[in-house]
C-alpha cells in the first residue's frame, strides 16, 4: 500500500517562500512519476508540477521560475520550494503518485499568502 503524507504548509507573507515536502511509503517510488497540484476554494483541483524517476520537470505556467520540484530516491521524498508567492498561490496543496497505472494522493496541505 502506498501512502503520502505532505507536510511544510503554513502562512507566508507575498514575496515570501515556504516548502513542501512529501513522503512516500510503500513500493513504487523510484518508477514513480510524482508531481504536485493544488485547490483554491470555489475551484477545480489543478497541476502545478511533475517530476519523472528521470528527474525530468515540468511546470505550469503561472508558477514557472517561482517554484522547483526535486525528489530525494533515497529517502523517498519529493519537495515542492516555492519562492515569490503571491496570493493567489493560495490553496491545499496535495502531492501525487503515479505508478504504473495507479494514482495516489496525499491528504494535502494548506498554503496561504497573505499580509
Amino acid at each position: 500500500q502506498v501512502q503520502l503524507v505532505e507536510s511544510g504548509g503554513g502562512l507566508v507573507q507575498p514575496g515570501g517562500s515556504l516548502r513542501l515536502s512529501c513522503a512516500v511509503s510503500g513500493n513504487g517510488f523510484r518508477i514513480a512519476i510524482m508531481a504536485w497540484y493544488r485547490q483554491a476554494p470555489g475551484k477545480e483541483r489543478e497541476w502545478v508540477a511533475t517530476i519523472t524517476s528521470q528527474g525530468t520537470t515540468a511546470y505550469e505556467d503561472a508558477v514557472k521560475g517561482r517554484f522547483t520540484i526535486s525528489r530525494d530516491d533515497a529517502w523517498n521524498t519529493v519537495d515542492l520550494q516555492m519562492n515569490d508567492m503571491r496570493p493567489e498561490d493560495t490553496a491545499v496543496y496535495y502531492c501525487n503518485a503515479a505508478i504504473l497505472r495507479d494514482q495516489y494522493w496525499g491528504q494535502g496541505t494548506q498554503v496561504t499568502v497573505s499580509s
